[in-house]
């Protein structure tokens, strides 16, 4: 009997601290988050880090496949170099691999920044930019697969900035028009040749056919540009501010739009983007999420929705552990209203969404 209160106490000790001890306050549980419904999502919808996203919906298996600027996530294995992601539906990602086996060589100092992949003559091919910060003469080069997860065989430069005329030559963008191969690129500088331009390619896409041909498309306040076509009008989607400053990041996405590849662009007030600080604003950081920007190619889903890739960093949780700025995937519906993009309330989504609607195959 003089046992009892002994064995009573550890009956109960999954449940209290220990007996005689009723009256210290114990720490709450922690609550889990809610369990989405099968069908909804929440950004991000990649973590740590795809900055810079380049989306493409391989036409041989009709997966998604999503690739980032070269970064360090702070996992322990380094610079990821140009990670490559899978999904079948634009929500749920996958890390499968790094695009590249080891870095091009054609420059020293580099980072592969801002890969842009696309299906061409039966191939992968992966425009991207080679720089460091500062750089004084960046470059774009061309790595070539024969599948979407690679891994991707460098081709070496097609350009530096030097050799095109135009000022910190980076952030590529694939176009094909009237049967002709073209390549924007440029990013946001003071240099008097600054600006985003467009060059023709090759028929293979693996040179220009003509540097002198060039021409220009925006002032040299954007950069990340990405083209779509969509009835008779050319759409520029172009990102401009600091990308990369942690939670203080104001990157953000402009847009404008022309009839015709080689601009002129204008915005919603008819102002052409030739002009600095023009551009029709699409999306800002809010409360949650700082520096949205440098969208992916716009994908449809079944229904006929668009749907918006781009990376934003976490305000609450700005860097991973090397120090990198945490960009991750995020994905928000786009819609059109008289012709113009648009993104509900106009910054990132921060509550469930639906998730694209792809039918089962």
């Amino acid at each position: 009997m003089m046992n009892r209160p002994n064995i009573f106490c550890a009956l109960l000790l999954v449940l209290m601290t220990g007996c005689g001890k009723q009256g210290k306050t114990q720490n709450p549980p922690v609550t889990p988050p809610p369990k989405l419904a099968e069908n909804s999502y929440i950004n991000p919808v990649f973590m740590p880090i795809l900055a810079d996203p380049s989306v493409l919906k391989d036409p041989v298996s009709g997966n998604f496949y999503a690739y980032g600027t070269e970064d360090n996530w702070g996992d322990g294995k380094g610079s990821h170099l140009v990670a490559v992601v899978k999904s079948s539906n634009l929500a749920d990602w996958s890390f499968l691999r790094d695009a590249f086996i080891t870095k091009p060589t054609w420059k020293q100092n580099g980072g592969i920044w801002a890969p842009d992949v696309n299906y061409i003559n039966g191939k992968y091919y992966m425009y991207y930019a080679y720089s460091v910060w500062a750089d004084s003469n960046p470059g774009i080069g061309l790595a070539i697969a024969s599948d979407p997860a690679g891994p991707f065989t460098d081709l070496g430069k097609l350009f530096l900035s030097s050799e095109i005329g135009v000022a910190n030559a980076i952030d590529p963008c694939y176009v094909e028009d009237a049967g002709k191969k073209y390549l924007l690129f440029g990013s946001y500088s003071s240099a008097p040749n600054n600006g985003t331009w467009g060059v023709e390619l090759s028929a293979d896409g693996k040179s220009v056919s003509d540097p002198g041909g060039k021409f220009k498309i925006a002032a040299g306040d954007f950069e990340g540009v990405m083209i779509h076509k969509r009835g008779k009008y050319y759409y520029f989607f172009g990102s401009k501010n600091n990308c990369c400053d942690g939670a203080a990041s104001v990157y953000q996405v402009r847009v404008a739009r022309s009839e015709n590849l080689h601009g002129p662009y204008l915005d919603k007030d008819g102002h052409d983007i030739n002009i600095r600080d023009n551009g029709t604003l699409l999306i800002q950081r809010n409360n949650r999420f700082a520096g949205p920007g440098h969208n992916a190619q716009i994908m449809t889903d079944d229904a006929g929705t668009d749907w918006f890739l781009y990376h934003a960093i976490e305000i609450a949780n700005p860097v991973v552990s090397s120090g990198a700025n945490r960009r991750a995937l995020m994905l928000d519906k786009l819609t059109w209203n008289n012709d113009w993009p648009e993104i509900k309330e106009g910054t990132p989504s921060t509550t469930p969404q639906p998730k694209p609607v792809f039918n089962k195959k």
